[in-house]
């Protein structure tokens, strides 16, 4: 048995998602180490083709290319019977899959059909002799933990978008591209897609490097313009908390916190959020975190490593116009 890591490569309508990118550099590191092999497992409709060199740029050795009307607009049963097939033959020693709403569903799905374990929301995974142990936040992001699948092969990590970095694309890189075929056939697929609602327009939460977010403290959906101006000149995500999308002051898709998005940005800017634990659970892995809020025993403070006690609607403003006269 080998040391190979295959790499789910999730993409929607020929777009890659960009944690896909991210757990393949982590595959590449990984196997270097190990002395093993990337596989790329790219399923989807007729077209997305091109993205299997891409894949092979950021570190990919092979790409597993399906391309087929049952396996556009990600439906987990013609996705999982593929993948469990491809790594029934192979054989390969881990799975990587990026911790989106479709991975999160992907990867439980993949380890029970395969028997084996799957360990969520990775923010680190390292090779500890023989056996690779991940780190996962538990108690809502308050601790961290150790993980690993003893005995069982293969082992399944979700890695959480933004915890690892994606590496730079070498397009001299040169790999191999074996077509495979769906497993399941569309009358045996019980569920259909009949029609996408997209929201147009931000920055994805998701992705982005930035992020400014508003709580109980904005006090109305009005008090969100100061927070659009800020995020629009940093290029930033605009997001939320719970309290504020509760309120109806902000959609759903803002939210960040527990039973909203989980993020990872560069830099978050919590502006009115006192800092639930629910809310932390979402963003404390962000690498930077600055606080501004008028109550100084506000919880958030001690996660924040800056913090600004003050009226959110006297310093965004003055800290959007600093930032707008350094940035041009």
């Amino acid at each position: 048995m080998g040391n190979d890591i295959f790499v789910w490569v999730e993409q929607f309508r020929g777009q890659p998602v960009s944690v896909s990118y991210e757990a393949i550099g982590l595959a590449r590191r990984l196997a270097d180490a190990w002395g093993g092999r990337v596989t790329a497992c790219l399923f989807g409709e007729e077209g997305i083709a091109p993205l299997a060199q891409e894949a092979i740029s950021y570190g990919a050795d092979r790409v597993l290319l399906a391309e087929d009307d049952t396996l556009a607009d990600f439906r987990l049963e013609p996705q999982v019977a593929l993948l469990a097939q491809a790594v029934r033959e192979a054989d390969p020693a881990v799975v990587l899959i990026g911790a989106t709403f479709r991975g999160r569903e992907l990867g439980p799905a993949l380890a029970v059909e395969l028997d084996t374990g799957c360990v969520a929301d990775c923010t680190a995974l390292d090779l500890e002799g023989e056996q690779l142990v991940a780190t996962r936040p538990i108690y809502a992001g308050k601790l961290m933990c150790k993980c690993l699948v003893p005995e069982r092969r293969p082992q399944i990590f979700t890695t959480r978008v933004r915890a690892f970095p994606k590496p730079e694309p070498d397009t001299t890189r040169r790999g191999e591209v074996v077509r495979v075929q769906p497993v399941l056939g569309e009358g045996d697929i019980a569920v259909k897609v009949t029609d996408f609602l997209e929201a147009i327009g931000g920055v994805s939460l998701a992705d982005a490097a930035v992020i400014v977010a508003g709580g109980r403290g904005v006090g109305g959906p009005e008090g969100f313009a100061p927070l659009r101006e800020l995020a629009q000149v940093l290029g930033a995500a605009l997001g939320a908390s719970r309290a504020a999308v509760d309120a109806g002051w902000i959609p759903y898709e803002h939210q960040v916190g527990q039973t909203g998005k989980t993020v990872s940005p560069d830099l978050y800017i919590a502006c009115g959020i006192s800092g639930a634990i629910q809310h932390q659970a979402g963003m404390r892995t962000s690498k930077v975190i600055v606080a501004i809020n008028k109550d100084p025993e506000a919880p958030i403070f001690k996660l924040a490593h800056y913090g600004i006690v003050g009226d959110l609607f006297k310093v965004v403003p003055a800290l959007t116009a600093a930032l707008r006269a350094r940035l041009g």
